[in-house]
């Protein structure tokens, strides 16, 4: 794919200042993408909630990362009021018949906010945290889905919250022609819901629940953290925090999402709406 001219990337910065490896994870991804395809990408971040930073409508690429904390924090206040405004933007300028689309990522809490801001199910809080490598099941839905193409089903990737989407409100997805793509793996022996892992919320926005930007490099580091150790073990199980280092070492899991997912959607969203960039 010959580079023309630059292609607009906007990243929104939900990390609220706090420490992580989900922004390296997704500008590595973005700088491999270019030497890999030939392509040129003008990027910006945005931090929203620390500075009340936004994109307007003059990008090509949207992806608007994970953060700490409830989804709730921020509800009535402005740069929550004003990122969901984007939002409804965004879906009206690509259902308006505008030839340049506006293709959107939703990452863990902006995927929470997304599911709050378009009705689509119950955004609350888990009765315990989901931290760790875990199987994803693909739905029907989700096995056709071109972004999770050359992954296996379930998948892997790295699940980090303490808050889920569940309860899908059918008429709500039936009216805005969303897709559950993605679930939690299954729990026999839990008497709970599965909570909603992936949507497609419209052809240019998707979101997942999970960090499909995460890698072992960064998992590790984050993994060796005394506290986080600690914090494992306590919660979980030594056994449970050496299963996790050792999935670290198996290409298959989260090696192979992260090589997959955002990637492919880079690789969509320039192919139908870049065409004479």
């Amino acid at each position: 794919m010959d580079s023309i001219k630059k292609i607009k990337v906007a990243v929104i910065d939900m990390n609220n200042g706090a420490a992580n490896q989900g922004m390296r994870g997704i500008i590595e991804i973005l700088g491999k993408y270019e030497q890999d395809h030939d392509v040129a990408f003008s990027l910006e971040i945005f931090d929203l909630r620390q500075k009340g930073e936004l994109p307007g409508l003059d990008h090509h690429l949207y992806i608007s990362t994970g953060g700490p904390g409830s989804p709730y924090d921020g509800e009535g206040e402005d740069w929550e009021n004003r990122f969901f405004e984007l939002l409804e933007k965004i879906h009206e300028h690509n259902l308006g018949g505008e030839q340049e689309k506006k293709y959107v990522f939703l990452i863990c809490h902006s995927f929470q906010l997304a599911c709050r801001k378009f009705g689509l199910g119950n955004v609350t809080e888990r009765k315990s945290n989901a931290f760790g490598i875990f199987p994803i099941n693909l739905t029907e839905e989700g096995e056709q889905e071109p972004f999770f193409k050359g992954l296996s089903n379930p998948f892997y990737s790295v699940d980090s919250r303490d808050w889920q989407v569940i309860e899908p409100d059918e008429a709500a997805f039936a009216a805005f022609g969303a897709k559950i793509l993605a679930l939690e793996k299954e729990r026999p022996n839990v008497d709970l819901e599965r909570c909603i892992m992936a949507i497609r919320f419209s052809d240019e926005i998707i979101g997942t629940q999970f960090h499909p930007e995460a890698d072992p490099t960064g998992m590790r580091m984050h993994l060796l953290r005394e506290d986080k150790k600690k914090s494992i073990i306590e919660n979980h199980s030594e056994e449970k925090y050496y299963d996790m280092l050792d999935s670290l070492e198996h290409p298959e899991r989260i090696s192979l999402t992260q090589s997959v997912i955002l990637p492919n959607f880079i690789t969509k969203a320039i192919s139908n709406t870049l065409q004479e960039v």
